[in-house]
């Protein structure tokens, strides 16, 4: 008759017994009891004929045969669990990804395609808010956010530079030279993004003091206030108005016609979209933010 292939459970709790040093510290981490473990320790070791511990004052020691089995166990025990993270990853190839509403809308969305044709089997959720670290963020979620070098962090990659110039709908503004001019910009109906705490980006206030301009205080009356950057663009669009536009997020906009760019730029070089935490992800995780570096400028 033939002898009966070693039981391999035993094989985990010795992993853990040997990794912590205690009986009691192994059950923990297993979800054992520790009378259960030193049961299935016995059982083991009645079945090799060994002795694979010896009790300290306090906790447990591998004899030499134990260790033996100990560096054997751990080597392939870590090897199916590195497999075996790799099948859950890509079964649960869901990557949720979390950004501001101009950002998704304008940026992200129109370049999703791409991504999706490229790794057809990952999901993507796409969680908009007003201020993305506001938001509860798992340890495997992406992060884009727009601020500063230092709010993003050391490991962070900057996907879009802050560039911003005057934008309005074709045939908004007359065609002479004078009228592409921050000094007549502050004579016309502009439109604001708007938000609840203090702005960190160019607003219509900067973008003219960058140019020595002041504006009257008459010359504000009847502009109007967003308080989401996709409904400045539509208002844009829309002849309502000149706005802001940003690099990155108008330029598909630019190029079709919807809205002409009027005067000159206006840069924050350490400000911008930033992708946050890029560094030591994996799986479909990891796949996501490789595409998004590729779209870095």
């Amino acid at each position: 008759m033939a002898e009966r292939p070693i039981n391999l459970g035993w094989m985990r709790i010795l992993l853990e017994i040997g990794r912590r040093g205690s009986l009691t510290a192994a059950a923990q981490g297993l979800g054992l009891t520790q009378p259960a473990v030193s049961y299935q320790i016995r059982r083991l070791e009645e079945e090799l004929g060994i002795r694979v511990l010896k009790r300290q004052h306090r906790g447990v020691e591998l004899t030499p045969e134990g260790r033996r089995l100990y560096d054997t166990v751990s080597r392939h025990v870590a090897e199916i669990d590195l497999l075996a993270d790799e099948f859950k990853t890509d079964e649960r190839a869901t990557v949720r990804l979390h950004t501001d509403y101009a950002f998704s809308s304008l940026w992200l969305i129109p370049r999703m395609q791409e991504f999706r044709a490229r790794y057809p089997d990952i999901n993507i959720q796409i969680a908009a808010t007003q201020n993305p670290l506001r938001q509860n963020t798992g340890e495997n979620d992406v992060l884009v956010i727009f601020g500063t070098r230092e709010e993003a962090g050391r490991n962070a990659t900057l996907l879009l530079p802050e560039k911003v110039r005057a934008v309005c709908a074709p045939g908004f503004l007359n065609a002479s030279p004078e009228m592409a001019k921050p000094e007549h910009f502050a004579k016309l109906k502009l439109i604001h993004l708007e938000s609840s705490w203090a702005s960190t980006w160019h607003d219509w206030p900067s973008y003219l003091a960058s140019a020595g301009v002041q504006r009257n205080i008459e010359h504000g009356r009847g502009d109007i206030s967003f308080n989401t950057y996709s409904l400045v663009v539509q208002s844009a669009i829309g002849h309502q108005g000149l706005a802001l536009g940003w690099a990155g997020l108008v330029d598909d906009l630019l190029k079709s016609g919807a809205l002409v760019g009027v005067g000159p730029e206006l840069e924050a070089p350490d400000r911008g979209y930033w992708l946050m935490g890029s560094s030591g992800r994996k799986g479909a995780t990891a796949k996501l933010v490789d595409w998004l570096r590729e779209q870095a400028p």
